[in-house]
């Protein structure tokens, strides 16, 4: 699978998102940097086909298929449209991503999950105070496992604190397992990332951007076509 985004841009003057090229392939991760609190969201909507550009396009296998994006990628922890609520214990979120998976649900099930994971003895502790690395490890992994999802778009990972070579090193193993794998997130997160020891690994790094209006258009998630937890 193939994904190239070229010129999308949203907003007035590609305020909530200035034009923006991406491209995701099966078998690699891709970090991708957006600044201000928008972006990173309004670019993964575009990326998973969950909203229309202002300008410019995105292409399945070189094709204009906005559903075929909607049933291919899934969209992880983007605030405000798919992040699960902060209150709600790590048991009940997995419980509700193998819904999701099409498995065979319930607090049980969820339990047995979270024990695959290492993590059963955090079941009951809210998904807001669970360590990031363990938060998008396993929201990443049971995304994967949604029917007919070949990729995912990890979505400002870096809000969450640690370091983001972890959550980084995640991607990387993911990618390696043969889906697609897009990061979105900040100077910061790119930053640390190279200067760890082991940098970028062996995924992929887009060219950076300097945008000349850093302001972000907020409306813009608002109006976005969105699922429940994307």
């Amino acid at each position: 699978m193939r994904v190239r985004a070229t010129g999308v841009s949203k907003g007035s003057n590609g305020r909530a998102l200035p034009a923006t090229d991406v491209s995701m392939t099966s078998g690699t991760a891709v970090f991708v940097e957006a600044e201000t609190e928008q972006r990173p969201t309004v670019l993964g909507l575009i990326m998973t086909g969950r909203m229309r550009p202002d300008s410019g396009a995105v292409t399945l296998d070189g094709a204009a298929d906005t559903a075929g994006l909607r049933r291919s990628l899934a969209l992880v922890d983007a605030p405000s449209v798919s992040e699960p609520h902060s209150d709600v214990t790590l048991v009940h979120v997995v419980a509700e991503e193998l819904m999701f998976a099409g498995r065979p649900a319930g607090i049980v099930r969820a339990r047995r999950e979270l024990e695959r994971f290492g993590l059963r003895g955090q079941s009951g502790v809210p998904i807001g105070q669970v360590d990031p690395e363990a938060r998008i490890r396993v929201l990443c992994e049971l995304a994967l496992q949604r029917p007919g999802v070949q990729g995912i778009v990890l979505v400002s990972p870096d809000r969450h604190g640690g370091d983001p070579e972890a959550w980084w090193g995640i991607a990387c193993e993911l990618a390696a397992a043969g889906p697609a794998v897009l990061v979105i997130a900040g100077r910061a997160a790119r930053a640390a990332i190279a200067a760890h020891p082991d940098g970028w690994r062996t995924g992929e790094v887009m060219p950076l951007r300097t945008d000349a209006d850093p302001s972000a258009d907020d409306s813009a998630v608002a109006g976005s076509e969105t699922e429940e937890r994307a």
